[in-house]
């Protein structure tokens, strides 16, 4: 068989009969982008051949395409720049340009999960009952009744006998089976570790926290490596089709974090035996590929998840098996509103209060919800991967040498540009997408229909191989030896993408007999907000015109309301009762959802009174 090297890697690997140079750099957990998922469309999982043969298709005379190449003899292939992932970025300090509040509230401490230390008798001739009927006889002064696992019973005796018959211990609490699921026992100071978990499409946070106190210990995070098998939940959700397809992305995202929670612990100097909870919510996709659910029935008419609750499971169950631990999840409301936004809300207090708030979620899966303490409204808007830098010509992740803002001079045309980590470009990112559309349109060079003046002569306004472009950064410049440019087609792909967002916050208002002008605030939810400038979002029409004291920065409500679920028994039914209270809108089946996505598609809008504030060059 073929080897082939990845550079700068130096990682090597056997090719199988027919398979793609894609596939191997999956099998190695090497990343390469491929935004459909290897079905050849989208052309950006380029490499470098540096030597030998392959039988493939060329992308710009100079790459192959990794998922239509196959090795014809031993080869090295180098993996481009902009195909690279810096974790660094995931971690810089964020750009907060909406402001910023943390909604606080107080609870009483009382985790799902509980735990109890006992000094207990020593068996003798007299008093010579089983060591489990003694644990529960002790147990049971309060009245609990117990479901025992296997692996309690076998380490029971043990560590009894280890400890002088003195000991802590574990057990979860089920609040919706009406069970207790006593687990694990330590040693009698042991104070139990519990780790709350946002799973998200593009990146995975985690921290760890301290049961007792809910003091966080640590906190990390790194890219979902689910990434290599397609940049959105639709593609993965193809790859799924393919042999083990399912298997390989559960294992995949499981292993990174086993190996994060295993960087936390290190952090704080603590060990895996003290955890013993942990808390994840993630979107309905995320979800049901972490638990290996068949997620094919999430996008086929009538898009029905295998389930909206997910039971707590023992950490051995998924695989999680040096953790004597349970894992509880966020409940989903439908195919496209999931676990992320529930915990969301739960963090954002909407269902507290009277305000009528619109929570947005701008993350790769763009989730919205109107509503405040009476009532709740929610759907999922299919505004595809653009934010994310999918479908833009030199669109990419936020990280190193990505370009994330970007200023126009109104006279001269040129650009001022901002990279992350202050390096070379390589791209454009989310935030400098939306930057650099919003600056077009003010200084003229596009008209609302996002199409390019045709009567302005400038060195960086020219005709593609794709249409019009506009010449961000000129190769000399840039980090790939090519021109980094943003063409009329990357246009059309950021206006559906922000179309079909204000279309859905109008249709969510409108089925509660409300309109835009009606909200008191807009909550900005997940990460990707904090980069984004409030002036060009409201400008290209991503989010409404309001006063700007309206808008407020959450930050990772997912990850917030996740670590409140797990501290909090009473937090954690009130994050079902959240579930139960939301209304899911299918906005694709909606009669007038065409007609306002349609009316979006222009800059702002065609409704100019719904942007007052917007002017244009």
């Amino acid at each position: 068989m073929p080897k082939v090297t990845f550079e700068p890697y130096q990682a090597t690997a056997d090719a199988f009969p027919a398979e793609t140079i894609l596939e191997i750099a999956m099998r190695l957990g090497i990343h390469i982008n491929a935004s459909c998922g290897g079905l050849g469309a989208c052309g950006k999982c380029k490499v470098i051949l540096e030597k030998g043969d392959v039988q493939g298709e060329k992308i710009d005379g100079v790459y192959y395409k990794a998922c239509t190449t196959v090795p014809l003899s031993d080869v090295v292939v180098r993996i481009p720049v902009e195909s690279k992932f810096d974790r660094k970025a995931l971690l810089r300090k964020d750009r907060i340009l909406a402001k910023a509040i943390e909604r606080k509230e107080s609870f009483a401490l009382a985790s799902p999960l509980k735990w109890r230390t006992l000094v207990l008798n020593p068996p003798s001739l007299e008093d010579n009952i089983p060591d489990l009927s003694r644990v529960l006889h002790a147990l049971k002064a309060d009245g609990e009744n117990f479901r025992v696992e296997l692996e309690f019973i076998r380490k029971l005796p043990y560590v009894l006998r280890a400890q002088n018959f003195s000991a802590t211990f574990f057990w979860y609490e089920d609040l919706f089976a009406g069970r207790k699921v006593l687990f694990d026992l330590g040693k009698p100071e042991t104070k139990p570790l519990g780790v709350a978990i946002d799973l998200g499409t593009t990146t995975l946070q985690l921290e760890l926290v301290d049961l007792s106190t809910g003091e966080v210990l640590a906190q990390t995070s790194d890219y979902n490596p689910q990434i290599s098998f397609g940049e959105d939940v639709i593609s993965r959700i193809e790859f799924c089709k393919k042999r083990d397809g399912l298997r390989i992305l559960s294992e995949r995202v499981k292993e990174k974090i086993f190996t994060l929670t295993e960087e936390l612990l290190r952090q704080a100097d603590r060990t895996s035996s003290e955890v013993k909870l942990f808390s994840l919510a993630g979107n309905t996709v995320m979800t049901h590929l972490f638990l290996e659910l068949e997620p094919r029935f999430l996008r086929e008419h009538p898009y029905v998840p295998v389930a909206q609750y997910y039971p707590p499971l023992l950490a051995k169950e998924l695989g999680f098996s040096p953790f004597l631990a349970v894992f509880q999840f966020s409940p989903s409301v439908a195919s496209y509103v999931g676990g992320d936004i529930t915990a969301g809300v739960l963090a954002s207090l909407i269902a507290e209060e009277d305000e009528l708030t619109l929570f947005v979620d701008l993350g790769t899966n763009g989730e919205i919800v109107v509503g405040n303490r009476d009532f709740l409204m929610c759907a999922a808007c299919s505004a595809g991967p653009a934010f994310e830098g999918g479908g833009i010509k030199h669109g990419m992740r936020a990280t190193s040498g990505a370009i994330e803002r970007v200023h126009i001079d109104p006279d001269t045309f040129e650009p001022m540009i901002i990279t992350i980590s202050k390096v070379r470009p390589k791209g454009i990112c989310g935030s400098g997408i939306i930057s650099l559309l919003a600056q077009l349109f003010k200084v003229g060079l596009i008209d609302p229909s996002g199409k390019f003046r045709r009567d302005i002569e400038h060195p960086r306004l020219r005709k593609g191989e794709l249409g019009y472009e506009y010449v961000l950064v000129f190769k000399e410049e840039s980090a790939i030896d090519h021109d980094i440019v943003f063409t009329e087609a990357d246009i059309d792909n950021l206006m559906r993408a922000k179309g079909a967002m204000f279309a859905g916050y109008q249709i969510l208002l409108e089925s509660a007999g409300l309109s835009i002008f009606d909200l008191n605030r807009v909550f900005l939810a997940g990460t990707f907000g904090s980069y984004i400038d409030l002036e060009d979002a409201v400008t290209i029409g991503l989010l409404p015109d309001l006063p700007r004291d309206k808008f407020f920065f959450l930050g990772n409500t997912s990850l917030q309301g996740a670590k409140k679920a797990m501290l909090s028994k009473e937090k954690l039914l009130e994050l079902n009762q959240i579930t139960q209270m939301m209304t899911h809108v299918e906005l694709s089946a909606h009669p007038r959802y065409m007609d306002y996505y349609m009316a979006s598609l222009f800059l702002p809008h065609t409704n100019e009174e719904l942007f007052p504030s917007v002017k244009r060059g």
